[in-house]
């Protein structure tokens, strides 16, 4: 009995491909039909948001615009859809801001989510939760974060928190879940606040929210 209990204990983490297969199988499997906002001081934009397995759509209005996430097995792909069709958002577009807001398209792509260089950094709680605690490094300069540092809940495999750092590997932007709901006996996130930083401080230069209604 005690040598079974040793072996579950001296069992290894899982690797961070591990974590983060998981984490993409998760979030491609969800089927979703919600109203949302991005809140950023006074300025209050809603939005729709449907998903469909590994498809999600964001659908802005006043102007009109839908941002289509597609996620596959070995990247994600963001494209805008209008009545001619889906094109694809390029580099350039993704460092753009959505709405004036600090929340850019990139942000919406989840690409550091297959990002080839990962480690696993240890666990760490984030709101009571216990998380394992990854290292992401960008492949190529097309990203505007250098590398992320990713907070995955253990039980669920949600994502808690993110940071961002620029090319000079300082903070830039923090992602972090501030309070999750229960729809359909489910969880889905409800608030979560996005920061951008000063580069090289953390000095909190603006703080938007992104929050999804039942």
């Amino acid at each position: 009995m005690t040598f079974a209990v040793l072996s579950v204990l001296a069992e290894p983490p899982p690797s961070a491909k591990d974590i983060l297969d998981s984490v993409r199988m998760i979030e491609s499997r969800q089927q979703i039909d919600l109203q949302g906002q991005l809140r950023q001081d006074d300025v209050v934009i809603p939005f729709r948001l449907v998903q469909n397995g590994p498809l999600i759509r964001y659908t802005f209005t006043n102007p009109d615009e839908t941002l289509q996430l597609r996620l596959g097995e070995n990247s994600s792909r963001l494209e805008l859809v209008s009545d001619a069709g889906t094109e694809k958002v390029g580099a350039s577009k993704l460092q753009e801001k959505i709405r004036d807001t600090i929340v850019t398209y990139g942000d919406l792509a989840f690409k550091f989510l297959y990002w080839p260089t990962a480690r696993l950094l240890g666990e760490e709680n984030v709101r009571t939760r216990k998380c394992w605690k990854l290292q992401l490094r960008a492949p190529s300069r097309e990203s505007a974060y250098s590398n992320v540092l990713l907070w995955v809940d253990k039980a669920s495999g949600a994502l808690m928190r993110m940071e961002g750092y620029d090319w000079n590997a300082q903070l830039i932007k923090r992602f972090e879940v501030v309070s999750a709901q229960k729809i359909e006996r489910r969880w889905f996130l409800k608030q979560m606040r996005v920061e951008q930083l000063q580069s090289g401080t953390n000095h909190v230069e603006a703080r938007a929210y992104l929050e999804i209604k039942r």
